[in-house]
């Protein structure tokens, strides 16, 4: 295929260099002359080990060049990769490269006659691709979405290991605006076997946020960790991530083939944590470095997001039932967490006190209690345990899925529509498929989703 990429910084060249190696004909363009010329030569104008080499392997096979030709480059090519800086000023994103270079690129597509797709590489807010970019080419190109295509594709490139990360990408995120943009980009790719992700544009957008904000908290996390040792007399925190980095959940080096690191589970949104060890170890750490003297933001905010999450729930609820006086509601899942009994911190309480405070009626399912033919009170609290899942959702007003138990996620839909009064579910786990319970006539809410 042949692909221009618009910048001849980090990104674009990596990016660009990478594409090439796959075979692909590449252009990348700059608007300063001296780069351009030191990457015809074999040079980067910045330093990335290996990077040299596999640029001089490219342009020895003609697969790569550089050029300040604009024009040229954009109309001859099928694939155009937007890549230029967006540099944060006063603490806000700076579009204004990313603006000037889709105006340029609509009048470009105005003279074209062919399919082409345009790709956003920059790091980008949610919404600005569909937003700002989609309107500014159709403007300038006077065309409308399918007589090109766009899609948004963020880079996960590390400095120093750029072009293992390129080369040998862990994933590749495609936000599409349509099939046929996502169908054409993916191509460049096809000799990579790596997962694809095919989501919409802001989905794309908000991934690469996501992934450096989780990096970013776990650094200030370990720095707030290193703070508390250093009031503490005779501890290295060196050590103690020694301890911690050993965990399997952690650690790739007590994997199995084709295992993941068990971190993985924790990184998904829900309802909150609970159990006996996070909620009171957090708090206690928490208490404990304050009586030191020492402040801890990120464990504070981790502590009171998660005692918010449950109260999200019951919200959701109400956005879509109103008041929910005298209204019975289905909850499935009362431990903490599935495959144990175990109710200290569960999140399935704290929503169940909030819904019996509101007057409604609550019927509760849990496949522990079951398995145990456990009969225990919760807390006083005024509730009914039913023995199927059935008896729970029976002329119900609405449903909240609190556990990710396997029993639950066997639940078809159809069940929801059947035995429910009005088949609401606010799903506090992620477990079922948005699309599937909609189209089933399903009024489908969760943690996390805007649909």
């Amino acid at each position: 295929m042949k692909i221009a990429v618009i910048g001849t910084g980090y990104v674009g060249l990596v990016t660009g260099v990478s594409l090439a190696l796959l075979g692909h004909n590449v252009v990348c363009i700059g608007r300063e002359k001296f780069k351009i010329e030191k990457i015809n030569k074999g040079t980067s104008p910045f330093y990335e080990p290996g990077l040299d080499n596999l640029l001089k392997k490219v342009l020895t096979q003609k697969l790569l060049q550089a050029t300040n030709n604009f024009q040229k480059a954009v109309s001859n090519s099928n694939i155009i990769i937007i890549a230029v800086g967006t540099p944060t000023i006063g603490n806000r994103i700076d579009l204004s490269a990313i603006k000037t270079i889709s105006k340029q690129i609509g009048k470009e597509l105005r003279n074209s006659s062919k399919y082409q797709v345009v790709v956003v590489k920059s790091t980008v807010v949610p919404s600005t691709t569909e937003k700002i970019i989609k309107p500014l080419l159709e403007k300038y190109s006077n065309k409308k979405i399918g007589e090109f295509g766009l899609c948004m594709s963020p880079e996960f490139l590390r400095e120093g290991n750029a072009v293992k990360d390129a080369t040998n990408p862990d994933r590749i995120v495609i936000g599409q605006i349509d099939e046929k943009s996502g169908i054409l980009f993916s191509q460049a790719y096809e000799d990579v076997f790596c997962p694809k992700v095919f989501t919409n544009l802001t989905t794309a957008e908000m991934t690469k946020y996501a992934a450096n904000s989780l990096f970013a908290t776990l650094i200030s996390y370990s720095n707030e960790i290193a703070r508390i040792c250093e009031s503490i007399k005779d501890i290295d925190v060196v050590d103690v991530w020694k301890g911690v980095h050993l965990d399997s959940r952690l650690s790739s080096n007590t994997l199995r083939e084709g295992q993941v690191p068990g971190i993985v589970h924790y990184i998904f949104s829900g309802c909150g944590y609970g159990g006996s060890c996070f909620p009171k170890d957090t708090k206690a750490l928490l208490a404990y470095a304050k009586s030191i003297g020492v402040e801890t933001p990120i464990i504070k905010g981790v502590i009171d997001v998660n005692s918010a999450q449950p109260e999200r729930m019951v919200d959701i609820l109400k956005k879509t039932l109103g008041n929910l006086k005298n209204k019975k509601i289905g909850i499935l899942g009362l431990t903490f967490k599935a495959q144990t009994d175990d109710l200290r911190g569960s999140a399935s309480i704290s929503v169940i006190k909030s819904l019996i405070g509101q007057g409604a009626k609550v019927f509760c399912h849990d496949p522990s209690f079951d398995l145990a033919g456990d009969k225990r009170e919760l807390y006083g609290l005024k509730i009914n345990i039913c023995k199927t899942i059935d008896e729970t959702l029976r002329s119900s007003d609405g449903a909240l899925l609190m556990t990710a138990w396997e029993e639950y996620t066997k639940i078809m839909p159809s069940l929801f529509k059947k035995l429910m009064k009005t088949p609401v579910l606010v799903d506090g786990r992620r477990i079922y498929s948005a699309r599937t319970f909609l189209k089933a006539g399903v009024i489908y809410r969760g943690i996390g989703y805007s649909g």
